[in-house]
């Protein structure tokens, strides 16, 4: 066994400061669970989700998180925050090792267009490693969404997924089943951790290698504290799902080249076709024809009722 103590924290967000409340909620969870080695919070969790707090990173509020990563000993990935870089915004999260150094900043590949229009896309993966555990990636929201990323993760080693998530929206459930689908497909633990107020709507979640739900949140503040085992990711991968698929085995040993991936020599019409990436307008209203419309000017007979 390989155990490892990884703990989300589901709290909510308020759309201006947050960072002294999650000092405090990370204060409250390792008093509770001094066992804990690593915390991660949700997307855009110490200011919100609006572009008015960019900032450049390094910063001022990276080094308060970077002083709480120190002070309690853990790895910590602050969910994430608006950066200004190179005149352009980003959705950026840091990973903080126990000795307060940022060992790496992700930016968010897929921002959601065109709701999260002013973000620029990222363009590199991060994975990292804690000594005697085992590997990590990172990813944010939407990025789940296309299942290549969490491919490119795994296939870069990655044994469990750490996903801040900031959703408020309808299609919450749906994440639900994706989270589970992908810990299932890419044999990871994933920690799908979401906000509340403008940062969520909760219902985070852990699953396990084995498609296994660890945990469900439900919609008001969370601590989440579970100890995984990167041994069940190896046997899993090893032997198959519940001894069953084998599909990283499979995928390495295929035998077809995925040509739609080849954007300068794939021709992509139907996609074209889907026109510009743009927000959805509103449907006019159709007017009422009149030439069906029949009017009368007859009078009701004498003595009947109205």
């Amino acid at each position: 066994m390989t155990p490892f103590a990884i703990a989300g924290i589901q709290m909510y967000i308020s759309p201006h400061r947050n960072i002294d409340t999650m000092r405090h909620r990370l204060d409250t969870l390792m008093h509770l669970y001094p066992w804990v080695q690593m915390v991660m919070f949700s997307e855009l969790a110490p200011y919100g989700p609006l572009h008015e707090h960019a900032q450049k990173l390094p910063g001022s509020a990276e080094k308060e998180f970077q002083e709480m990563a120190e002070r309690h000993g853990i790895w910590l990935l602050p969910g994430s925050m608006f950066e200004r870089r190179d005149g352009m915004i980003y959705n950026t999260a840091s990973v903080i090792n126990p000795q307060g150094e940022v060992i790496g900043r992700y930016r968010k590949l897929f921002p959601f267009q065109p709701y999260e229009a002013g973000v620029q896309a990222g363009d590199e993966f991060l994975v990292f490693d804690v000594e005697g555990a085992g590997r990590f990636g990172v990813l944010i929201c939407y990025d789940m969404w296309f299942p290549e990323t969490v491919r490119t993760l795994t296939a870069m080693g990655a044994e469990v997924i750490l996903h801040p998530v900031l959703t408020y929206t309808i299609d919450r459930d749906v994440e639900l089943s994706m989270a589970h689908s992908t810990a299932a497909i890419f044999q990871s633990y994933v920690f799908d951790i979401n906000g509340l107020g403008a940062g969520g709507n909760g219902r985070s979640c852990v699953v396990d290698p084995s498609g296994r739900f660890l945990h469900q949140s439900s919609v008001q503040e969370d601590l989440i504290p579970i100890e995984i085992d990167f041994d069940q990711v190896r046997r899993q991968r090893e032997n198959g799902l519940r001894g069953l698929g084998q599909t990283l085995k499979s995928f390495r040993d295929r035998i077809v080249d995925f040509g739609v991936y080849d954007k300068k020599n794939w021709s992509n019409p139907y996609l074209q076709s889907l026109g510009p990436l743009v927000k959805p307008s509103r449907e006019p209203i159709a007017k009422p024809s009149t030439t069906h419309v029949q009017k009368t000017h007859e009078k009701a007979p004498v003595g009947e009722d109205d």
